[in-house]
């Protein structure tokens, strides 16, 4: 979908978005779920310490359960390098948090910078919309299930 063509109500939805994934890819690193913790290294987001330690006490929502219908799907380099749009491979998941996380990541690198055509669904906005405000809900309540809603939402 072109510039133009992008209703307000849209984009206000995919700013949200990106502005709650940031405030929580934070709140990560402020309780200390890093990538790497040697000293001297980049401070980035640690997922999957994250998903370690709260994978057990994880419960769908309806936001998960509609995230997961959703199914969005990841860019793939095909044969003699033609991008393609496949399924977002869940085989090393090993639990349901695993998926929701791939899947949310899934959304906020194909609205970054993921291809703007082609796959099923991608020019719907109301398909979008659901994506982004799934999305942004299921942030809030991972925030909230970790106790790290003050990071989050900057409310000390």
């Amino acid at each position: 979908m072109r510039r133009e063509d992008i209703q307000d109500e849209l984009k206000d939805f995919a700013f949200d978005f990106f502005y709650w994934f940031s405030r929580f890819e934070f709140a990560l690193k402020e309780n200390k779920f890093l990538k790497r913790n040697d000293v001297g290294e980049n401070a980035e987001p640690g997922w999957d310490a994250f998903i370690e330690r709260y994978a057990g006490i994880f419960q769908h929502s309806e936001q998960t359960r509609e995230l997961l219908e959703l199914n969005p799907m990841r860019q793939k380099v095909g044969p003699y390098s033609v991008v393609e749009w496949k399924k977002v491979g869940m085989g090393d998941c090993r639990s349901d948090l695993c998926r929701v996380v791939r899947l949310l990541k899934t959304v906020r690198n194909n609205l970054f910078h993921g291809g703007k055509h082609g796959a099923d669904g991608w020019d719907d906005p109301e398909r979008t919309k659901k994506l982004l405000s799934s999305g942004k809900a299921i942030l809030d309540q991972l925030a909230a299930m970790a106790g790290f809603e003050a990071d989050y939402t900057q409310y000390y």
